[in-house]
């Protein structure tokens, strides 16, 4: 009997060392580290702050594209924009990889309830084989717009609305309630469950009393602010494309760019409160201490840096620096900084292993498995970015102390030990040559 009892308890530590982690899987839309736990002097965001509290928060991350559809289909496919040769949003990545396993397909394969709430893909473009629930038809491809609806979408994008109310009716809070709904409902499977929030995105609006937590005539502009997008001294007119966002085709005063500053910054404090919600009713249900929580936003963005609001074609380290939280259930180095740089495209292979899933051939990033073990790990790894904008392509590599950019028509280069704003070209520079022939070499390949 004895022996019996011994088997049956052994059986059942083995099965509890054997689960599976959950994986909760967040997106965020337009948002860069401006978040209180990257440091940001003004903006208010206590529940990303708790999650980075007990993450490692990795400093240098970065997106492969400043762009929604391709930065998604890149980190989700596990390849670089160059590979899966999608640069703009109205590509569906299974039309350019259609035999793909996908990072929620990947789950989905291996036993896990895949479910999806809110923008994963862009738009209607969703991965049709990768969800257990929460999937929707694929949209095809819209016709260009014509002058009109260019028009309204300009109008659309380039205003700000605090509303009335506690924001039930707003996309993300519909977001965040069915996220809960979903972990009541599997909180007893392994699941991966991903949760894509669209504020801070345009048009930025959000409820009044988020408003109500910033005084738009005491946010501090960047100092190199200008009224609309405007190349440094040596800098290839390319490196600028027109804003996509906000003040498009016209001039922004610096009073007015407050009031974007404070909408920017309620949307950002209005998406925190809603992720709140979801940790909150992930610690409810006792599933905190078997989930690793991913927190990420798709790419960059201007906010009055170089005269540029919005993040198109900007290979700039606020267009391609992305906020990264990774909590891993046994708490380890909860709350460390990590300052090595690294890339959304790691993820894919992070959480395969992290999961214990064998990764599909063909992944171009890194397992970031031995930083959550080490945060000061020994680190090889650069990260790269591209864009195109009709024949201009322009690609990109960041180390720790330099960023290396090369277009049709010219090169940047950038001492961040120095020049953290970028505001100072050294690619001409004579003293600089091998940095650049050194870097040039890392740089992503290029355009097919």
């Amino acid at each position: 009997m004895r022996i019996l009892l011994a088997l049956a308890l052994l059986a059942g530590a083995r099965a509890e060392t054997d689960e599976k982690p959950n994986v909760l899987f967040i997106s965020i839309d337009d948002l860069r580290p401006t978040l209180g736990c990257y440091g940001h002097p003004a903006v208010r965001s206590p529940n990303v702050d708790r999650l980075a509290a007990r993450a490692v928060r990795f400093d240098l991350a970065y997106c492969q594209y400043p762009l929604c559809n391709p930065s998604r289909a890149s980190l989700l496919s596990g390849r670089l924009p160059t590979t899966t040769t999608i640069m703009d949003n109205t590509t569906w990545f299974r039309s350019a990889m259609p035999d793909v396993v996908s990072l929620p397909e990947l789950f989905k394969k291996n036993g896990y309830a895949s479910l999806r709430t809110g923008k994963i893909y862009h738009g209607g473009l969703d991965d049709d084989r990768a969800w257990t629930e929460g999937g929707e038809a694929i949209r095809p491809a819209a016709p260009p717009r014509t002058p009109a609806q260019e028009q309204d979408r300009r109008n659309q994008s380039d205003r700000w609305e605090a509303v009335a109310g506690a924001g039930e009716n707003l996309p993300d809070h519909k977001t965040a309630t069915r996220a809960i709904e979903l972990l009541e409902k599997h909180q007893g499977d392994p699941f991966f469950l991903a949760v894509g929030f669209v504020k801070p995105h345009s048009s930025y609006v959000a409820p009044k009393s988020f408003f109500d937590l910033y005084d738009a005539s005491k946010l501090a502009l960047p100092a190199d602010f200008a009224p609309r997008p405007t190349p440094g001294p040596g800098v290839p007119a390319e490196a600028l494309s027109p804003n996509g966002d906000a003040f498009i085709g016209r001039d922004a005063s610096e009073g007015e760019a407050r009031e974007f500053l404070r909408a920017y910054y309620a949307c950002v404090s209005w998406m925190d409160a809603q992720v709140g919600r979801v940790l909150d009713a992930l610690d409810r249900l006792g599933l905190a201490s078997k989930t690793i929580v991913v927190f990420w936003g798709d790419h960059g963005y201007h906010l009055g840096e170089k005269g540029k609001w919005s993040k198109h074609n900007s290979l700039y380290e606020v267009g391609t620096r992305v906020p990264l939280l990774i909590a891993a259930p046994d708490g380890k180095n909860a709350g460390a900084t990590c300052r090595r740089t690294v890339e959304l495209l790691d993820l894919y292979p992070t959480l395969a292993e992290l999961c214990g899933l064998d990764s599909p051939a063909g992944l171009e990033g890194k397992s970031l498995a031995p930083l959550l073990r080490d945060p000061g790990a020994a680190w090889d790894k650069a990260a790269r970015t591209v864009t195109r904008r009709g024949k201009t392509f322009g690609r990109t590599v960041r180390t720790e102390r330099w960023r290396y950019t090369e277009w049709t028509d010219g090169a940047e280069l950038y001492d961040h030990a120095a020049d953290p704003a970028e505001l100072k070209n050294l690619a001409a520079d004579p003293a600089q040559a091998a940095t650049v022939a050194e870097l040039k070499k890392r740089l992503p390949p290029p355009a097919r």
